[in-house]
């Protein structure tokens, strides 16, 4: 059985900007395969976290890893360096492109797929996420959800020939932030849907409980830039670690606080 390198491996990673230290030497491994979700209060550097991990921002200080490779740029190529695929909170689809073109953005790089075939490969992730008949809309033709559920269609793009035996990692931000318990079951749904169809690993970032349990095997409580707790979705639900009790009660007293955040 081929051993495939860590998707994730960090080694004290740091982001400051100024006097504001976001994040402090966060150490955290990911396996191939595994799926976690960072949890926390807002402003506590969740979100940042999955900015360094899609090379978006670079770090002050600190080793950041991906598939054993060092990052020490920013990545504007989803191929080479290694397959990292970031689902917005936002849907982030361009207003100016149709359905078609927004899920198959990243394969019109490559002069070796027909037009033909890359619209084949976009209808089938459509059909993937439930979608139909939509790849000649626009995305202000289509509703909130529909307009998340293509964003996960993109995330599902793939080409044997350019990503041979490639298992992504996949970075969900919010995923269900302000969706009905319906429609979030149903992105939940999508979210392990996505990782089962492209063998990848992921992080969710999320403060939805059922997205929390739903989606990961793993959780990481992140508050003041430090992780503070992690463990097993069975230890989350049980655990009297005040700051997991505070957060999954909704409490207003305990170790996080508004101003400390």
């Amino acid at each position: 059985m081929k051993k495939y390198p860590l998707p994730v491996q960090t080694n004290n990673l740091s982001m400051h900007w100024g006097q504001n230290h976001v994040l402090k030497k966060i150490n955290l491994s990911l396996k191939d395969g595994e799926r976690i979700a960072i949890v926390g209060p807002s402003g506590t550097g969740k979100s940042t976290i999955l900015k360094l991990l899609a090379g978006l921002i670079l770090p002050t200080s600190g080793e950041l890893r991906l598939f054993g490779k060092k990052q020490e740029y920013l990545r504007l190529d989803q191929i080479e360096p290694p397959d990292v695929r970031l689902v917005f909170q936002n849907p982030a689809l361009l207003g100016s492109l149709t359905i078609e073109e927004n899920v198959g953005f990243l394969l019109r790089k490559n002069k070796n797929i027909s037009q033909k075939n890359l619209r084949d490969i976009v209808k089938d992730c459509l059909e993937e996420v439930g979608l139909f008949n939509v790849a000649e809309k626009f995305p202000n033709e289509m509703s909130g959800g529909m307009q998340k559920r293509v964003s996960f269609a993109r995330a599902l793009i793939n080409e044997d020939s350019i990503r041979n035996d490639n298992r992504p990692l996949l970075l969900f931000d919010e995923p269900t932030a302000g969706l009905d318990p319906i429609a979030s079951s149903r992105i939940e749904d999508l979210i392990n849907k996505t990782n089962d169809k492209v063998k990848g690993s992921s992080i969710v970032v999320s403060h939805v409980l059922s997205t929390i349990e739903r989606t990961s095997s793993r959780i990481l409580m992140l508050y003041g830039g430090e992780i503070r707790w992690e463990g097993s979705i069975a230890d989350f639900q049980t655990t009297k670690d005040p700051y997991v009790y505070q957060f999954r009660n909704g409490k207003l007293n305990g170790p996080m606080q508004p101003n400390e955040a």
